[in-house]
């Protein structure tokens, strides 16, 4: 009963499968190789994108961090959520790789709204040479508090920036996640709805480790290229990220381990109704639940893990309600749900 985050999850036998071919015999280094090359291709068309240039990388914060790089000046800033992935978890790797580019935060509890987000940059005015210039909008698709962005909201957010000749990058770690809760595709979730950049993500839906970066103008291919290789991210033994995302594109393994995913985390939803106070209604994969101190404790002896959001495991009162947060990836069974629920209703 493993609920502590999608990075946590094993990798499915279509991608170990597709990693041990890829080691067979010798192949060109850096992506100059037939596989990496398909790849590329298989990943235009699934995003419906002929022209775009698409490169891998091993982790999201790299993605991310040369994505923005790309994008931002060191003079400008980047407008995001005040809980992305890029403000909170990636320990200032965006402001490393911009060369210095300041964050700015949109106020919200979560999303952006496309209201806040014109006040934030309209508020930030170019004070000339003194002040940051207007960069970037990025946003978080699941956001961090498990929340999903409509295909409306996305496309109201893009309209914002666009007022402002602003670039969209997509913060994408659980894009088959959002993709599968929308019901949409690719192309509709990103070009199609404003995006510029996207991060097409696959670590935390089953992969060993890649996650592909779509621009969707290929102008700045070559300078991404120059950056990735700077900030030492470009894999020698390229074949073995490609490898990952042939498997994973393969009869739409991304789609069906999403969808597994977001229904476990449905089911687990509403086994706990009546029992936690679900925080947030799941859209994706991510549950945010309270649940009285003792059903913490029981669960925890009986070996269930999570990360606990609001409150601590230690102190007196057994009926005080502490939040949970629970992440389903791919592998969780029904099974596992099952007895999670059965603990914390007997707790």
């Amino acid at each position: 009963m493993n609920f502590t985050s999608d990075n946590a999850g094993p990798v499915p036998a279509a991608v170990l499968d597709a990693l041990a071919r890829a080691n067979a015999g010798h192949a060109p280094g850096y992506g100059a190789d037939e596989l990496s090359e398909r790849v590329r291709d298989r990943i235009r068309t699934l995003f419906e994108a002929p022209n775009a240039a698409v490169e891998l990388v091993s982790t999201g914060t790299a993605a991310n961090s040369l994505a923005l790089a790309t994008l931002c000046q060191p003079f400008q800033t980047v407008f995001c959520s005040p809980v992305a992935h890029i403000h909170e978890d990636e320990c200032n790797a965006p402001e490393f790789y911009t060369g210095g580019a300041k964050l700015t935060l949109v106020p919200g509890a979560d999303k952006m709204t496309a209201e806040g987000l014109r006040a934030t940059i309209a508020a930030e005015e170019s004070r000339g040479v003194h002040g940051p210039q207007r960069g970037p909008v990025s946003i978080t698709q699941i956001t961090e508090r498990g929340n999903l962005y409509t295909l409306d909201e996305l496309h109201a957010l893009s309209a914002v920036a666009r007022d402002y000749d602003l670039p969209v990058h997509l913060d994408g770690a659980r894009f088959a996640n959002a993709c599968v809760a929308l019901e949409c595709t690719p192309a509709e979730m990103t070009w199609k709805a404003g995006v510029d950049v996207a991060v097409f993500g696959g670590t935390k839906n089953g992969c060993m480790g890649v996650e592909a970066v779509i621009f969707f103008d290929p102008a700045k291919h070559w300078e991404f290229q120059l950056r990735r290789k700077r900030g030492g991210h470009l894999f020698s033994k390229f074949r073995y990220l490609a490898a990952q995302m042939d498997a994973y594109l393969e009869g739409d393994l991304w789609r069906e381990l999403a969808g597994m995913a977001n229904a476990r985390c449905a089911a687990l939803a509403a086994g706990l109704t009546g029992v936690a106070d679900i925080r947030n209604v799941p859209q994706g994969n991510m549950l945010f639940a309270a649940l009285p101190r003792r059903a913490h404790r029981a669960l925890h002896e009986a070996g269930a893990r999570y990360y606990m959001w609001e409150g601590e495991l230690d102190g007196h009162d057994d009926s005080e309600m502490l939040t949970a947060r629970l992440v389903c990836d791919w592998s969780v069974t029904e099974a596992d749900i099952a007895r999670f629920v059965e603990i914390a209703k007997g707790a």
